[in-house]
């Protein structure tokens, strides 16, 4: 079980049902039995509940009843606007500010470091994050920091859509290998339009445009 306060344990449990799918959008959360699964009562699995709700991951209705976040278009077109904007930016803040400790936690995080499979576990995202969160961090921005952790989990529901829904090509998993390795490049040599460059191109052939498409379609 995850160590801190019973509702950061509630609050733990229930994003990586959440993230990994076994939570899916749209279902009723039943408070009473999951309380019991994880092994707290019902007060801090609602302030977990609450936390989730402030990330965009859970949302509340008559009766106090939780459910998952619905997928939505909107939601999706949202995000990736926002990330269009804040991934390049923290990348190319990266590449100015990076301390050696902070380029020492991205190579670290990027090493077997691979493109996502069909049915990620919640191992390989929380890999995905640490590197990206890794980057974010070197950025030596707070706030910047803080937003876009904020979207990180709000985003991996989107691309598990993603991946269920279209296999990606060798090619393409590739490529995100690839830009994955630029970015760790870029940032060592503080080529901070470069790094900027290869992260825009990195959010527009994401798995968040695939989802889009999906949920368009």
């Amino acid at each position: 079980m995850a160590t801190g306060s019973k509702a950061d344990v509630a609050y733990v449990s229930i994003r990586d049902k959440i993230l990994s799918g076994v939570l899916a959008p749209g279902t009723v959360i039943p408070q009473r039995e999951l309380a019991a699964e994880i092994g707290v009562s019902t007060t801090p699995l609602r302030e977990g509940l609450r936390r989730l709700a402030s990330e965009g991951l859970v949302d509340f209705g008559d009766r106090k009843i939780a459910r998952i976040r619905e997928l939505r278009t909107d939601d999706a077109r949202n995000l990736l606007e926002v990330r269009r904007s804040l991934d390049p930016l923290a990348a190319s803040l990266a590449a100015e500010r990076r301390s050696n400790a902070d380029m020492a936690e991205i190579r670290s995080s990027a090493e077997g470091l691979t493109a996502l499979s069909v049915n990620p576990g919640i191992d390989e995202l929380l890999a995905h994050r640490r590197f990206h969160a890794a980057i974010y961090r070197a950025s030596q921005n707070d706030l910047l920091i803080s937003v876009l952790d904020r979207l990180w989990d709000q985003a991996d529901r989107y691309r598990l859509l993603a991946l269920r829904k279209e296999d990606r090509g060798q090619v393409a998993r590739d490529r995100k290998d690839e830009e994955h390795r630029l970015l760790v490049e870029h940032i060592a040599a503080r080529e901070a339009e470069a790094a900027a460059r290869v992260m825009l191109e990195h959010i527009d052939t994401s798995l968040a445009v695939t989802a889009i498409r999906e949920l368009d379609s």
